[in-house]
């Protein structure tokens, strides 16, 4: 016979083997930080969420100034109204249908990743259409699977007006439910899961979207952010440090020099900034923080590469001045100039207003136009390139000259 002892060590035990499982469980769908290898190829498919990125860039920025020496190449099969089943591709031409499209798309891409963020316009159906959403998601992800690529799964984002109160009450309970049967599913089938909802939610407040329901450029930026923090990259955080009264460098400095008139100093970033240039943007941004301690009493002024940027006295240099403006800056946003141009030619090529007279049925009236679509390839490839080449962070050569 047992005693109470006995008992209580049985007890502790299972309860000890139960979370252990439980932690197990969790781990086995934990990931280390995205790290993407040169010449990988990223394609987002889903709705609106991935084409209306396409005039905005913020999200392909993030992820691709990540890596300035990994030449990566980008593809966004957005489509607004898009559902699990393709029905918002359909054409007047079959086959193919909608569903076949849809795969044909993705093949031709020949992708290694592929992020993919539906849910929105199947929430509409509540808790009787999620059954149908997960077995259409599932079957992507299968395809996706079939081509050798990493499937990255992004949650539902909120809405922050649908009508009225109640109907936005209910919009966003559906999503949510949504929203947590796609990381369901990424834990069943070990797959990266991207939780974009609750930050959202957490920080809407009428600044992030557009008409209540699809993101705004803050929005966009705002969530290109969250996408860093969800595969676990670090903060785009470059930091200069000088101690003046000892004349060295303390960190972010490649070269210095030191004299009565100036300190001169060169500085090459690790990663560009990711500069928030949309109206009303009020969360602060940084390109880098510049700290220079043991500066004499008064005012001095930071030039970079010949040209003013900052003036402050020796007492606010101490304390560090974050610059968020400057060579990479304007880098970052000829980057972002370069992608939108990208993908909106990529947008005409494979998404052509005339399809169905330079593709489809009626291909025999306008059908010899569609080596111009093909032809749109040089110039894709030709903006890539630039893309490319500006990734790369430049040396800059500082000055802080005192002013009398």
């Amino acid at each position: 016979m047992m005693n109470k002892r006995t008992v209580c060590t049985g007890i502790l035990w299972l309860l000890f083997v139960h979370i252990s499982t439980g932690l197990l469980a969790q781990n086995s769908t934990a990931f280390p930080p995205l790290e993407w290898k040169h010449q990988q190829r990223i394609v987002f498919l889903g709705n609106s969420f991935f084409e209306n990125e396409i005039s905005h860039g913020y999200i392909e920025l993030a992820l691709s100034s990540r890596w300035p020496d990994a030449d990566l190449v980008f593809r966004n099969l957005g489509w607004t109204g898009d559902n699990v089943f393709a029905e918002a591709r359909s054409t007047f031409t079959k086959p193919p249908t909608a569903y076949q499209q849809l795969f044909m798309q993705l093949r031709s891409t020949n992708p290694d990743y592929v992020f993919i963020a539906y849910g929105g316009i199947e929430s509409q159906k509540g808790e009787e259409g999620l059954e149908e959403f997960t077995r259409g998601l599932e079957v992507i992800i299968d395809s996706v699977d079939a081509l050798g690529a990493e499937t990255i799964l992004l949650s539902t984002i909120p809405v922050e007006r649908a009508g009225n109160e109640e109907n936005t009450r209910v919009q966003n309970r559906n999503l949510k439910t949504y929203a947590d049967a796609i990381r369901n599913i990424a834990q069943k089938r070990k797959k990266r899961f991207l939780d974009l909802f609750q930050p959202l939610t957490d920080h809407m407040a009428g600044k992030y979207a557009e008409n209540g329901i699809h993101l705004n450029a803050n929005g966009y930026y705002f969530v290109a952010n969250v996408i860093e923090k969800e595969l676990k990259w670090p903060e785009r955080s470059e930091k200069i440090g000088i101690d003046a009264r000892q004349q060295t460098a303390i960190e972010g400095v490649n070269t210095i020099s030191f004299d009565q008139k100036k300190i001169q100093f060169t500085s090459r970033e690790k990663l560009l900034p990711l500069p928030a240039n949309t109206e009303g943007y009020q969360e602060e941004i940084s390109s880098v923080n510049i700290r220079i301690t043991g500066l004499k009493k008064g005012i001095y002024t930071l030039t970079e590469n010949g040209k003013q940027l900052h003036t402050a006295s020796a007492s606010d240099w101490a304390k560090g001045i974050t610059l968020n403006q400057g060579v990479s800056v304007i880098q970052a946003e000829k980057i972002r100039e370069f992608i939108t141009k990208k993908n909106d030619l990529f947008f005409q090529q494979y998404r052509p207003l005339n399809r169905t007279y330079i593709l489809g049925f009626r291909a025999y009236e306008q059908g010899r136009h569609k080596q111009g679509l093909q032809d749109l390839d040089f110039i894709i490839t030709w903006l890539e390139g630039q893309i490319n080449v500006l990734r790369k962070p430049t040396t800059k050569t500082y000055e802080l000259i005192p002013v009398k």
